[in-house]
């Protein structure tokens, strides 16, 4: 499946009776290694190929996929049938082309090193994961799971306006879970590098991470209620950066189900902040060349100096509000409809005379929470923003770390905790497609 079949397949449609078509093909092949105890668990190696078709009649939406090639006359028959059963909506309609090559550049999203990696080489980064992590201590006495995946696709997107895109890209990811044990006690860490570059991956650090996270919280002890700063580790200002992202979603707007409806223009939290979605940052796992519609990625800033300035938009939800697209259309491979979604989302480091580490941050402190997991984070609400979550993390005083903490609690709004952010670190990782450096937090009620 390629472009020429896209092409067939949308000329099939419109000669079927369809006003507009588009054609979106996805193939990929993934490498998978899990290893315990320096031995390959599981090995699983992959190949999907699908494609579906969108066609427009009469503003009515039809949709129909496959994985077999041969079905290709059937499928656009198919998104014909299911227009009949839809409702007529203005709204409908595919996006025109944007202008540019044809042949999409490939440029900071694929990796002949991971094309060309043998199963071998791949095995042997897998078991150094789990290697450097026992050789960081020998209190890491278990390894709950220690991965690594390889993996490349094609993506075909055609369309009867004008779209005719193609890219390849290519992805890697090492994670790990280790139990460290001491005294009768153990505790858990964990840590993930992902990269469409084999070189940015380093599959020892991931393990010896992950082994310190374990062994930094080994004799936890509770403490008392405290009103004071909370540090949020990278991985977990992620985490509720990735629960605000649904509400930047104009989607999530437009169903009144976002905690920035009706707030554009308005100071929504820190004006320290700045937030950003950019789908064209070398070597990111969201970065691509199109959307899943075919239109342009770009660089958006959507929350400027704490000032909301903007959404993520699909070609559906930029006409509902007559807007263009943002090139945000997601869709969850070829048997789904486009939705909107980010790119690569971030929270934007501090630099410059503002740079601090997280060391830096710390001594600022003079009684507070360096939270470095959390529990219960899924409990989240994405509308209203409320949570309430098991922290575990580092007791700070007068700017120093004195110990582990565990059974700790904080509550509040996502909105509320970014507004109360008084400094940012330099230590932006992503974990995934959503990224942040560690956020210091002022006002906040810890829970023992």
């Amino acid at each position: 499946m390629d472009r020429a079949f896209a092409a067939r397949l949308v000329e099939i449609a419109l000669n079927k009776g369809a006003d507009e078509a588009e054609v979106y093909v996805k193939t990929s092949k993934s490498l998978g290694v899990e290893v315990r105890e320096q031995k390959v668990e599981t090995l699983e190696s992959s190949y999907t190929a699908g494609y579906c078709i969108r066609i427009i009649r009469d503003k009515r939406l039809g949709f129909s996929y496959s994985t077999d090639p041969a079905e290709m006359s059937a499928v656009a028959e198919r998104a014909l049938e299911a227009s009949r059963y839809t409702e007529p909506d203005d709204y409908a309609g595919l996006p025109l082309q944007a202008g540019g090559s044809a042949e999409t550049s490939a440029s900071g999203i694929y990796d002949s090193a991971i094309v060309s990696l043998p199963e071998d080489a791949a095995i042997q980064n897998a078991l150094l994961i789990e290697k450097s992590a026992y050789d960081e201590d020998s209190r890491i006495r278990r390894i709950r799971k220690a991965s690594a995946n390889f993996g490349i696709s094609n993506t075909y997107i055609l369309s009867s306006k004008g779209i005719n895109a193609h890219y390849s890209s290519t992805g890697c990811s090492a994670s790990i879970t280790v139990i460290a044990e001491e005294d009768n006690e153990s505790q858990m860490g964990w840590d993930y590098e992902g990269s469409r570059f084999l070189r940015d991956v380093s599959f020892e650090q991931v393990g010896r991470n992950a082994a310190k996270r374990a062994l930094q919280l080994l004799g936890a002890r509770k403490t008392a209620p405290v009103k004071g700063f909370v540090l949020l580790d990278s991985s977990v200002t992620s985490e509720f950066l990735g629960i605000l992202s649904a509400a930047l979603s104009s989607e999530s707007v437009q169903k009144q189900k976002s905690m920035l409806a009706g707030k554009k223009g308005e100071l929504v939290v820190s004006p320290g902040l700045n937030i950003i979605d950019n789908g064209l940052l070398e070597g990111r796992l969201g970065s691509k060349p199109v959307d899943d519609e075919g239109t342009p990625v770009t660089h958006k800033p959507l929350i400027e100096k704490g000032v909301l300035t903007g959404f993520l938009y699909n070609t559906y939800t930029a006409r509902k509000e007559g807007v263009l697209s943002t090139g945000n259309a997601v869709r969850d491979g070829f048997a789904g409809l486009p939705l909107v979604g980010p790119t690569n989302l971030y929270l934007e480091p501090s630099s410059g005379e503002y740079a601090r580490s997280v060391e830096g941050l710390v001594k600022t402190v003079d009684r507070g929470l360096y939270v470095v997991e959390t529990m219960g984070m899924h409990t989240a609400n994405p509308i209203s923003g409320e949570f309430s979550i098991g922290v575990s993390g580092l007791l700070i005083e007068r700017g120093e770390i004195k110990h582990p903490v565990k059974e700790a609690a904080i509550s509040g709004t996502i909105l509320a905790l970014f507004r109360n952010t008084s400094m940012i670190g330099d230590d932006l990782r992503f974990y995934g497609n959503i990224g942040a450096p560690s956020i210091l937090i002022e006002g906040i009620d810890i829970s023992g």
